[in-house]
This record gives structure tokens, C-alpha cells and sequence, in this order.
């Protein structure tokens, strides 16, 4: 088991920034990747960024150039750092850690609002 605590998320004015943490717990599955979703009200969950044990990295391409996804395995933590903010990244962002098995664990979400 697994429990994904997602922290960070607010209010900011379009060409903000915003940093999210994700803190793992439980047991850990540290060889396995991590990342971000986000949900928008009628829309599917849809990737964020992602990133390997190893450090590949991969970036919707509405993010590329802005958002930087990091972890730290010492800590069981990966981090999302959101800059020049645009009202369409607007939503819940949610942290996945994916099992070794296939599927994945998922927090609870924190949501981003971006507004002028």
C-alpha cells in the first residue's frame, strides 16, 4: 500500500508560478515512475509530466518550456515546478505513482486555479 499526499496548489494570476509536492508513503516502490495528471470537469485525466527512477522525463506538449517535473528518492518526493502559468492549466493535478504490476497509485489532488 501506498499513499500519495499531494500539496502546493492555489491561486495565481496567468504568468505565475507554482511549485506541487508530492510526498510517498507506505510501501514504497521506488523503481518505478512517478508523475503528474490533471483533470479538468469534462475531460479525461490527462498526463502531465512523468518521470522514471532513472530521470527520463516526459511533458504534455502544452507544457514543454514551463513546467519542470524533479524527484527526490531519498525523500519519496517528486515535485512539479509550474511557471508562466496560463489560465488552461487550470484543474486538479493529481500524483500517480505506478505499481510494478501495471496501474498505478494515485493521491488525492490538488487544484490549480489560474485567474486573472
Amino acid at each position: 500500500q501506498v499513499q500519495l499526499v499531494e500539496s502546493g496548489g492555489g491561486l495565481v494570476q496567468p504568468g505565475g508560478s507554482l511549485r506541487l509536492s508530492c510526498a510517498a508513503s507506505g510501501n514504497i516502490f521506488s523503481l518505478n515512475a512517478m508523475g503528474w495528471y490533471r483533470q479538468v470537469p469534462g475531460n479525461q485525466r490527462e498526463l502531465v509530466a512523468r518521470i522514471t527512477t532513472g530521470g527520463s522525463t516526459n511533458y504534455a506538449d502544452s507544457v514543454k518550456g514551463r513546467f519542470t517535473i524533479s524527484r527526490d528518492k531519498a525523500k519519496n518526493t517528486v515535485y512539479l515546478q509550474m511557471n508562466s502559468l496560463k489560465p488552461e492549466d487550470t484543474g486538479v493535478y493529481y500524483c500517480n505513482k505506478e505499481r510494478p504490476g501495471g496501474g498505478a497509485y494515485w493521491g488525492q489532488g490538488t487544484q490549480v486555479t489560474v485567474s486573472s
